[in-house]
């Protein structure tokens, strides 16, 4: 169904996708490439919200270079858009300038959109296949999938801990237990975020900016604070700079001052209670997802990793692992997550290793929750 060529030029799409990493949420991150007689005659890749999509970029780097773009193939990264949003269905784009071919790597999610662009395109006369690269599509898009299709954002949970899984020393320490290698790869994997959700455990014991810093970026992502009692000092480094968003348990008239001093502040402060008196974290999820975050990028305390787990609000776990011992006993550092024991092996939590990578002295793992994915879908020999 699909020629090594083929598999070139997608792949060059999704190298294309990928420079909108840090810039094109709450739209996906998708690239386009256009080829005529064996050469590409046009490039792009989706701007920020609002500005032109791929397949629209592509035709005008082709135009840009002199090249006519009928009876070109295009090599899109995700099924071209059928609706008017912000900027127009980028499917009649493509029918207007003439494609012979249109080659996707995955239908959009979008359960209002998914495959009428194809079919738009078919109905054109245009050759259109679909699947091309599909699982590294997924991959890229994985927040926006994730909202698309749960109406809440793909949430990564980060952790950084020694071999024998301690996150810090009893009074507290933990600067730094990874190397800057690892702290590094943490903070692109912060960039590429949306939105960062911390505990006010963690602002209290550390103080924390929770800015992505080690690494070039041309936004900075929401910081999101789950504060039950608004317990956040004014003077925290949290509310220096980029907005903040602290949700809490109830804005009764004692807290409500509270919160009127955060917003003065430039905070936005919102309640969102659950039966038990503390922040409701799957309403917090559909809350961020109404607000068109893709991926969230969780770095809190093992109090609320662990209550993020058990409310089933996880996906999966970004892992960096030490080669160090920092002891165990009664006296011993905070672990990962705080969970109940399981009575058997049979009800423990299961994950299954997603990828496994040595990042300088460190070890990092992504495991997620749920059944193992398929093996990813690799190009043909060359």
């Amino acid at each position: 169904m699909f020629s090594d060529t083929d598999f070139t030029y997608m792949q060059r799409a999704l190298e294309l996708a990928a420079l909108g990493l840090y810039t094109t949420a709450p739209n996906p991150r998708v690239g386009c490439v256009l080829v005529k007689d064996g050469q590409v005659i046009g490039e792009g890749y989706t701007q920020p919200a609002g500005q032109d999509h791929a397949e629209v970029r592509a035709l005008k780097d082709a135009r840009a270079r002199g090249n006519d773009p009928r009876g070109a193939t295009a090599y899109v990264s995700l099924e071209p858009c059928s609706h008017f949003g912000r900027t127009p269905p980028c499917a009649n784009a493509l029918i207007e300038a003439g494609m012979s071919r249109v080659i996707a790597a995955m239908e959009d999610p979008n359960p209002s959109v998914s495959g009428r662009g194809l079919t738009m395109l078919r109905n054109a006369g245009i050759d259109v296949r679909c699947g091309l690269l599909e699982k590294e599509a997924y991959e890229l898009n994985i927040g926006f999938v994730s909202r698309m299709t749960r109406a809440r954002p793909w949430v990564r949970m980060k952790i950084a801990a020694s071999l024998d899984s301690r996150t810090a020393l009893p009074s507290g320490e933990s600067q730094w237990i990874t190397g800057p290698a690892a702290r590094a790869d943490g903070h692109a994997w912060r960039a590429r975020a949306c939105a960062i959700l911390t505990g006010i455990g963690t602002v209290r014991e550390d103080n924390p900016r929770m800015t992505v810093r080690d690494v070039e970026t041309p936004r900075q992502p929401l910081r999101v604070l789950v504060d039950s009692r608004l317990g956040l000092s004014p003077d925290a480094r949290l509310l220096e700079g980029e907005p903040i968003l602290i949700v809490c348990a109830t804005l009764d008239a004692e807290l409500e001052e509270k919160a009127e001093i955060l917003r003065a502040r430039g905070a936005e402060v919102v309640a969102l209670p659950n039966p038990d008196g503390k922040v409701d974290l799957p309403a917090l999820m559909k809350l961020l997802g109404q607000r068109g975050i893709n991926e969230l990028h969780v770095e809190a305390g093992y109090k609320l990793n662990g209550s993020l787990i058990r409310e089933g609000c996880v996906d999966e776990v970004l892992m960096y692992i030490a080669p160090m011992l920092l002891g165990d006993g009664p006296l011993a550092g905070p672990g990962m997550f705080g969970l109940p024991a399981p009575a058997s092996l049979a009800e423990s939590t299961q994950l299954n290793f997603h990828t496994v990578e040595r990042i300088g002295d460190d070890l990092r793992i992504l495991a997620r929750f749920g059944a193992a994915p398929p093996a990813v879908e690799a190009a043909p020999p060359q």
